[in-house]
């Protein structure tokens, strides 16, 4: 079964919820820039400090650093197996970089997981998820906005992802586990 994994999908789409899933079936460590940022900070590490510099600002890590961070993620002894990666790489050179990363590991990405869901159904899924957490900045125009950003942001690496043949698709609407199943499914089928 594919081991080192990528997922992709607009903010919505059940990224967290599919990777949590993922992560029990196939016994490897979800990782995302966001954890990797927050455990960094909190353990005080070199990079750690950092980071919290521009997280205490208000401002974006630098690809250089968030670059620097995936690569002592990845080299940790739980991710040697297998990994799956959210929320990294965001750009085409942080695409090159992964290549890097993972060459210098003697290994790639075996397939790249692309959970879709119809623009309107997420409008209504994140609305309804600002309401119920009481986010009063998650207007619908805001959240219009986010999932723009993200199609102009993400299509180029789906592009060079499905160019490399390691795309799977999976539609992300419907009960937790049917998505799951899918997604399960479409890798095997690789």
């Amino acid at each position: 079964m594919t081991q080192r994994l990528l997922l992709i999908g607009p903010p919505g789409a059940g990224k967290g919820t599919q990777a949590a899933r993922l992560t029990t079936e196939l016994g490897v460590p979800a990782i995302s820039t966001g954890d990797i940022f927050r455990a960094n900070v909190k353990n005080e590490t070199e990079l750690g400090l950092q980071a919290k510099r521009y997280m205490d600002a208000g401002e974006y890590v630098p690809d250089s650093l968030t670059n620097d961070l995936v690569r002592s993620r990845l080299g940790e002894p739980d991710a040697a197996e297998g990994f799956l990666l959210d929320g990294y790489p965001r750009t085409e050179d942080q695409v090159k970089e992964l290549d890097d990363i993972l060459k210098a590991q003697g290994t790639s990405l075996d397939a790249v997981v692309l959970i879709e869901a119809d623009q309107e159904e997420l409008v209504q899924r994140l609305h309804k998820r600002a309401q119920e957490q009481g986010r009063s900045d998650d207007t619908e125009e805001v959240i219009r906005h986010r999932l723009e950003v993200y199609t102009e942001q993400t299509q180029p690496l789906i592009d060079i992802y499905r160019e490399r043949g390691l795309l799977v698709t999976v539609d992300g609407l419907g009960a937790v586990d049917e998505v799951t199943k899918r997604i399960l499914d479409g890798l095997a089928a690789r």
